[in-house]
């Protein structure tokens, strides 16, 4: 069992940052993907980004690419999500996730585990 519990979340105006940590419970954090996913209000929760266990090899969404920075802490057990350039549209309830597939995935069904979300709200 792995319990992830997110913080970092705020308000914020365009173009301004915010980083989001994820701290894992758990002595094998260091074997698990971790993925960060958001969801505004009335859609679907999407894939923001992704780091892998093995290499730390990251991948992300292309509305998010240049802006944002996944990076992982294993002797923390924390992943963080750095953003950078908000726009309004980042503007979310924003996830981590954990999975235990080596391949690690971008869709929400290859996560086992997830945080209860932290808040974003970016102001234009």
């Amino acid at each position: 069992q792995v319990q992830l519990v997110e913080s970092g979340g705020g308000l914020v105006q365009a173009g301004g940052s915010l980083r989001l940590s994820c701290a894992a419970s758990g002595r094998t954090f260091g074997r698990y993907a971790m993925g960060w996913f958001r969801q505004a209000p009335g859609k679907e929760r999407e894939f923001v980004a992704a780091i892998g266990w093995m290499v730390g090899k990251t991948y992300y969404a292309d509305s998010v690419k240049g802006r944002f920075t996944v990076a992982r802490d294993d002797a923390k057990n924390t992943v963080y999500l750095q953003m950078n350039s908000l726009k309004p549209e980042d503007t979310a309830d924003y996830y981590c996730a954990a999975s235990h597939r080596i391949v690690v995935p971008t869709d929400l069904e290859g996560y086992d585990y997830w945080g209860q979300g932290t808040q974003v709200t970016v102001s234009s």
